[in-house]
Formats: C-alpha cells, structure tokens, sequence
C-alpha cells in the first residue's frame, strides 16, 4: 500500500547519458553563450544536481559504476575495455524479474566478460548469455563508436544504416559521420583535431546524434504501454570532434569559456599529473590555437544534442509519456579542453568528474522542489536505487552501495546528500605517466575522496594532492605537500580508511538474512559444539 513516503509507483524511466560532457557547457549549469534551452527546460520540470560526482574518470569505469550502483573497486571494471564481471548485478538484471524491458540506444562502453560466460556454459550470442555481455541491457540499438580510419567495419547497425543511405565505404562513420573534405574531396579525417572546425560531410539528419534520438523514438513507440526502461546514450561530444553543419560553425573563440590554468600549476607539479601534460592530447590543447578550433565544435556538439532532446521531449509530450516516466540526464565525465595544462580525461579536476545531472519525476510528490537546485554531494551510484524506487521496486542493499535520491527529489524533511563522494582510476594504462615512475601495475591506483570543503587524491607510494575547494574552487594550488596541511591530509586519509572499510562484504547475501542466519541454525537442529 502508498503512503504519503511511498507515492505511487512510475511506470517508465529515460535515463539519459551524454558522453564527455562537462555540466560547465549547458546554460543551466551556467555557460554564458552556449544555450541549452531543451535541457534547460528539463531543470525547470525537475531538480539540478550542482555537486553530482562521476565514480571513474573515464568512460568504462564510470559507466560501469553507474549501471551497477557499484563503486568502481567493489565492481572491477577499473578502465576502458576491462570486461564486467557475469557476476555483477546491473540495473537490467534487478529489472527483469519484475517484467521490467531495459533497453540500451546508443553506446555502453560494456566489455563482454566472455571468458565468465564460457566458464559457466552461457551462450554469449543468446539469451541470458548476452543479455549478461551487453552489461544487462538489451541491445536495442547499440553504437558505441570510435572506429579507427582504415577500419573495415561490418555488422555496425549504423554503418549499415548510413550504406543505405548512399554513404559508401568500409567506415562510412569515419569516412562521412566523422570527417570533413578538403577543396579535392580528400577525406580530412576528424582523428585530426586541426580539421575540428570543417562540416562533417554528412547531411545534419543522418549524424549520430539525430540517428541516435531517432531509434529511441522508435523503441518508444514500439514498447507501446509495457513498463520500460530505456537508456538513451549519445556518443557525443565526445572526439572526434566533429559536428555536422551548420552545429560546426555557430560559435567562435569569443564563445569560449576562459581556460581555467596558471602557469604555477607547472611548477614542481605532482608526478602523476605531469605524466598526463606528457602526452600529445595535453600538449596539443594546451596551444591556444588548438582551443580556439576544438572548443567550438565541442561547443555545436552540445548544441546539436540539446536540439534533438527538444525533439524528443516533444514526442513523449505528444504520447503523454511525460506524465509517467522518470526522466535523468546525466554525463559519464567531463573533457578537460586544455584546463590545466591537460586534454581530455582521467584526473580528479572538477570539470572532469563533477557531472551535469538533472532528474525528473513527474508525480505531484516532487512539485515543492521541481525547479529547484540542489547543493547535495551525491553520485552517479546513487541512480540505479533512485530509478528502481520510482517504479516501485526493491533495492537491495547488498549489491547497491548508492541510495536512492527520491527524499530530495521530494523534498523530505531532513534529506541530505554525503558527507563525501568518491571516484577511482588507474594511470597503469599510460606509458607516459607509469613508466618514468617506474610503477607496477598493481600499485597505479588513485582514489579521489571529496567532501564539502576538501578534495583528496590517494596515491600508492607518492604523494598525495589536496584542494581546499572553498578557497581555491578552480584547482589550481596542490596542497598535497604543504607541511602547514598535513593534518587535514591525515583526516582524509583517515576519511579513505573508513570509506573502504565500509564496502559490501556480502554482496550475494542480504543484509537481514545474515541477521537471521545463527536463529536459522538453530531452528535447523544444528547444535555446533553441543555436549
């Protein structure tokens, strides 16, 4: 039975996901000339999360995370293509028992753990089996992306698609989507940021982003009134960093947020960080004039996708799904576009794992906070629980390590975010980085540990680096080292200590069950030790 705690359950969720998104680029977030009005208008019908924090800094992990409501260390999945365990529960596997469709458009970044699946006689092509190697979504029509030029890509359903539509080629993603022509009609290939700010040579409609909204229109319309769960991921901004025209000539350098570094940042910098500005993508967008030709195409790229966003709102708006499905937006990180010396991912900065996150419950509970913006600490774990609340449906505690965000959404009395949140890489997959330090692989890790005032990254066997995000909001002065800080420094470790002493110790075993279990003994007859 609903009680006033308990409002009637949802029948749908859309949980958006944009991919290399900073929450910096929409206009609701801020962005003086870039204007969002699509995902504005979704913040004005819900709540806007100012402190949504991702759990890995780049794609796998987080995604993984977020799919699993796992913290990166409890699920594995530590980078890009490590494959997520057959033993992780996802948020489709806590849908299916309860006839619940979960269903993928768009990109996963899941690796198929198919070593696990042979292990235990699943048919990864099939079933269960790949229900478990898609990271628990049915396939709807996944794109992930990012083929390489001179890729022979085969059985692609949107490399197909664009072969329909005359593209011809063997990468007709490279080659059309994701390239532009030169005066001759050679193929100036988007892997070459110098040629960011040329038109895709691609009609706008037939684009991935537009593609991409197209097939989640038509899941919708297909799904009819069956209770669902569709996952809606663009690929974009993420590179190449190439937009279709005329996305790829709306803005200018004048359009451009001021870089966000200091030439002190370069002076005695951490080791880990100056392993990162090594590498070609940081000393590229370091140079004004690779800014000046990236930034606004990253820029169109954002545009577009809040463009068909507004097409798409309108379509559920015309089916009156609006009126019954829970609505999140969210991002899997942030793109450091020459912040800091840097380019692209993989450090703890703001505006790589502080994530752009906007939730939407249609239901008269959430009316006294719809509109509003919330300051809470919160994280992208926490939105498995608050999807299976919304439609009514257990979250068991054993496996979720977030919690749901429904008393803020609601405005409960009381309701607070964390006290700190947490994200996780691994720099063992750069050469540039691990090499000069001579570290294993075992000992690459790094844990950023976040709360109201103070962010800490923990390092094994260096230092460490600390932010006082009160007094220094952009990052730009390290604490890490500073003597008159080394008692802070042990608070956070001590913070790092507690956070991972409280990890899921029973993950396939439910909290009350091991409550229960000794009574359960006994009631069993089994007397251990008895005389």
């Amino acid at each position: 039975m609903n009680d006033k705690t308990t409002p009637a359950p949802l029948k749908h969720v859309l949980f958006i996901m944009c991919d290399q998104l900073r929450a910096d680029h929409l206009s609701c977030y801020g962005h003086p000339r870039l204007q969002t009005p699509h995902i504005d208008a979704l913040a004005a019908r819900g709540v806007r999360f100012s402190h949504a924090y991702a759990q890995g800094a780049v794609c796998g992990a987080s995604r993984m995370s977020t799919y699993t409501g796992r913290y990166v260390s409890s699920h594995g999945t530590m980078w890009n293509f490590v494959p997520l365990s057959v033993g992780q529960k996802t948020l489709g596997d806590h849908l299916r028992p309860h006839g619940v469709r979960c269903a993928l458009v768009g990109k996963t970044h899941v690796e198929a753990d198919t070593e696990g699946a042979h292990r235990l006689g699943l048919d990864p092509t099939q079933g269960v089996g790949r229900l478990a190697m898609e990271g628990g979504f049915e396939p709807y029509a996944r794109d992930d992306g990012i083929w390489p030029p001179g890729f022979k890509v085969q059985g692609n359903a949107y490399c197909d698609w664009l072969r329909a539509k005359g593209y011809t080629g063997d990468n007709p993603w490279h080659d059309f989507a994701n390239s532009g022509r030169g005066d001759n009609g050679e193929i100036l290939s988007g892997w070459q940021m110098r040629w960011a700010d040329r038109p895709a040579h691609i009609a706008g409609a037939h684009s991935e982003t537009p593609y991409t909204t197209d097939r989640a229109i038509d899941f919708m319309r297909e799904a009819g009134d069956a209770p669902w769960v569709l996952h809606l991921s663009y690929i974009k901004p993420h590179w190449p960093y190439v937009a279709p025209a005329p996305y790829h000539a709306m803005y200018g350098p004048d359009d451009m947020l001021p870089v966000v570094r200091s030439e002190a940042e370069r002076v005695d910098a951490h080791p880990v960080v100056e392993g990162f500005r090594r590498e070609t993508v940081s000393r590229n967008f370091s140079r004004d004039e690779v800014r000046n030709t990236v930034v606004p195409t990253y820029m169109g790229l954002v545009k577009q996708v809040d463009d068909e966003l507004g097409r798409l709102f309108a379509f559920m708006a015309e089916q009156g799904l609006d009126r019954d499905t829970l609505i999140v937006f969210t991002s899997d990180h942030g793109d450091y576009l020459g912040d800091h010396w840097l380019g692209e991912k993989e450090l703890f900065h703001d505006p790589i794992v502080k994530v752009p996150l906007i939730v939407v419950d249609p239901r008269t509970e959430a009316d006294a906070r719809r509109g509003t913006v919330s300051d809470a600490l919160v994280e992208c774990i926490d939105l498995v629980p608050t999807m299976l609340d919304a439609l009514g449906l257990p979250q068991p505690s054993e496996w979720l390590e977030g919690q749901s965000l429904r008393p803020l959404l609601h405005g409960h009395a009381g309701a607070a975010g964390k006290d700190l949140v947490v994200c996780e890489n691994s720099f063992a997959f750069r050469d540039e980085v691990r090499l000069p330090l001579n570290q294993p692989v075992e000992r690459c890790h790094m844990t950023m540990l976040r709360t109201r005032r103070w962010k800490f990254v923990h390092f094994e066997d260096l230092p460490p680096q600390l932010f006082d995000m009160q007094a220094d909001p952009d990052e730009l002065v390290d604490l890490g080292r500073d003597p008159a800080f080394a008692t802070v420094r042990e608070q956070m470790l001590g913070l790092l200590f507690d956070w991972l002493r409280q990890r899921r110790r029973f993950p396939t075993v439910a909290p009350d069950d091991i409550a229960r279990w000794n009574q359960r003994e006994l009631a069993a007859g089994i007397l251990i030790g008895a005389w």
